[in-house]
């Protein structure tokens, strides 16, 4: 570590958009002790017009940002590079995010005999046999790095299945950016009248399941047809999606907005948040519906099942029921005083268990704990 005993941490992400992990990774050093961390954040650069929201927005809160050329998708070349800057910027700790990034990152901490994080952000399966086995061996990296933090119960467990040693796993909830995300009842909302607005924010990839969403609404609009459908993301299924979207009857009610900067802004003017995914770790979207006072709906599943406590703070069906989830649906959009309840009750659950503060504080004295283990501090995060 170097004089003022800021432990300095490099996150790095091999980037493809602005999604999850992307927005933690803002969360985490947003709500950070600059007093105590220092954060920097790398990423990859596969494209010669790639321009990416995250280090537009990390720069925004006043880090540094570095890029490592890679000629190709795997390129190993990038490992040295990245060994090199992390040994040029006196980087202690180098902090991965995504299955790409952990198997370069530990590769690079290796050899620039730095300590790493990995926080493991979900598993994915995928049709693409070359990226399965990019995904398997990365998973397979965890054991050799100082710490694994997942970030819910269900992704430890995962985790152990990679043969982790249990000194290795440090289980921090996520958490989400509250710094920014102002409560409203539904009933608050002024186009809450006869019209509905259902939304979806997330990756358009087969674990999001969204045609299940195209369905449940198609039952919806057929009862109600002033409701919209605003679909916001883009992904490898996104062609897919809006196929099967114009064979239905509801077609010109549902909007596929694609990638967009701001979805915050978009999340005030719905009445209802929808997840039909089938694999989830604990969802940033979801959280911060909540936290807004947007109703939320989603299949009974791993990560999304500590959020929502159905009837309480969200509605929850049978992964798979459409016809359960429609009545979920139908119940958190019609019902006002169902709604305020819920949303409240969400909002609550989250200020208090989700929070990005409280997640920030804990990876601050992980990063202590860890160069403590080195030999390399002195002093406490918390001095006094």
């Amino acid at each position: 570590m170097n004089n003022d005993q800021k432990v300095r941490v490099m996150h790095f992400i091999c980037s493809t958009g602005f999604y999850g992990a992307e927005k933690w990774i803002l969360a985490l050093v947003n709500n950070q002790d600059n007093n105590t961390v220092h954060s920097e954040l790398v990423v990859t650069r596969e494209q010669e017009n790639q321009d990416l929201q995250l280090t537009k927005e990390f720069k925004e809160l006043g880090h540094p940002v570095h890029e490592v050329p890679m000629s190709f998708k795997f390129d190993m070349r990038a490992v040295s590079a990245l060994a090199k800057l992390l040994k040029e910027r006196q980087i202690d700790i180098i902090h991965t995010h995504g299955y790409k990034s952990d198997i370069l990152g530990v590769l690079a901490a290796r050899k620039a005999g730095i300590k790493s994080i990995v926080t493991p952000h979900g598993f994915e399966k995928h049709d693409d046999w070359k990226l399965s086995l990019f995904i398997a061996i990365g998973c397979r990296t965890f054991k050799y790095f100082d710490y694994v933090a997942p970030l819910s119960v269900e992704l430890c467990e995962d985790v152990r299945r990679y043969k982790v040693p249990e000194e290795k796993i440090e289980y921090i909830r996520n958490g989400v950016d509250l710094t920014n995300i102002e409560y409203r009842m539904p009933s608050q909302n002024p186009a809450r009248k006869d019209n509905r607005t259902v939304g979806f924010i997330g990756q358009m990839i087969g674990r999001k399941n969204v045609k299940d969403i195209l369905d449940v609404f198609d039952r919806i609009a057929d009862e109600k047809p002033d409701t919209k459908l605003v679909l916001l993301g883009d992904g490898d299924a996104r062609a897919d999606y809006e196929s099967y979207a114009k064979t239905l009857k509801c077609a010109p009610s549902i909007e596929f907005l694609g990638f967009v900067n701001n979805p915050l802004d978009y999340l005030t003017t719905f009445d209802l948040f929808v997840m039909t995914s089938t694999l989830e770790g604990i969802p940033r979207c979801l959280m911060e519906s909540m936290a807004m006072g947007v109703p939320v709906a989603a299949y009974d599943i791993a990560g999304v099942d500590q959020l929502i406590e159905s009837g309480v703070t969200g509605m929850l069906a049978p992964l798979g029921d459409k016809d359960a989830l429609t009545e979920c649906w139908e119940k958190l959009l019609w019902d006002n005083d169902f709604a305020d309840t819920i949303s409240r009750g969400a909002a609550d659950l989250v200020n208090s268990k989700f929070s990005a503060k409280r997640m920030a504080d804990e990876y601050n004295d992980l990063y202590y704990k860890l160069m403590s283990e080195a030999g390399a501090l002195t002093r406490s995060p918390n001095p006094g």
